[in-house]
C-alpha cells in the first residue's frame, strides 16, 4: 500500500510478498483489505514516530532537530529509489471518503506525530498555542514535502523545508 496505495493492492499480492496463505490473511484481517489497511497505517506510524522521537530526543534545539529529520526522511526516500514515501498518506488518500475507519487511522497517527514536535518546541520554552501550531506546521510541511520529493526524486524538497521551517521555529524561539 505504500508504493500503491490502497486501491492498487490487492488482498492476494498482499498474500503472496508476506509469503502467507490467504486464508491465513483473512484468518488475522477478518474484514479483509480494509482492517489491514488500519493496521499497516498503525505501523507504519509507529516506525515513523519512533525514527521521529529518536531526532527530536537527540537534537537539544528543536530547529536543528527538524532540519535533521527532514535530511533523514530524504536519505530513506532516496535509498528506496524514491518509491517508499508516507505509506498513512498513500493508503489513507486511496481510500479518502470511502472507508471511515481508514481515515480515523490516518488521523490520529498524524495527531500522534504532531503531538511529538509539540511536545518538544513546549519542553524548549514555546507557549502551548505557539507549539502546538507549530507541531502542525511542521509535520504538514514535511508531508508535503516529502511527496514533492518523492515526484521530483531529489532531496530538494526535504532539504528546502527542513531549512525553512527551522527558521520559522528559531524566529519564534526568540
Amino acid at each position: 500500500m505504500q508504493r500503491q496505495g490502497y486501491d492498487g493492492t490487492g488482498i492476494k499480492q498482499i498474500a503472496q510478498e508476506a509469503e502467507a496463505t490467504l486464508g491465513s490473511v483473512y484468518h488475522f484481517f477478518p474484514r479483509g483489505k480494509q482492517e489491514l489497511a488500519v493496521a499497516a497505517i498503525a505501523h507504519a506510524n509507529e516506525e515513523f514516530v519512533s525514527q521521529l522521537k529518536a531526532v527530536l530526543d537527540g537534537e537539544a534545539d528543536p530547529a536543528r532537530a527538524v532540519t535533521a529529520f527532514s535530511k533523514h526522511l530524504a536519505a530513506e526516500l532516496r535509498a528506496s529509489d524514491w518509491t517508499a514515501g508516507c505509506p498513512i498518506t498513500t493508503t489513507a488518500l486511496g481510500a479518502a471518503g470511502r472507508f471511515p475507519d481508514i481515515q480515523a487511522a490516518a488521523s490520529a497517527a498524524f495527531d500522534r506525530q504532531r503531538e511529538l514536535v509539540t511536545a518538544k518546541l513546549s519542553a524548549s520554552g514555546f507557549e502551548e498555542e505557539e507549539a502546538r501550531e507549530l507541531g502542525h506546521m511542521v509535520i504538514n510541511t514535511l508531508e508535503g514535502a516529502e511527496i514533492a520529493a518523492q515526484v521530483a526524486r531529489s532531496d530538494d524538497p526535504l532539504e528546502i523545508a527542513g531549512r525553512h521551517l527551522a527558521r520559522l521555529i528559531s524566529a519564534q524561539g526568540a
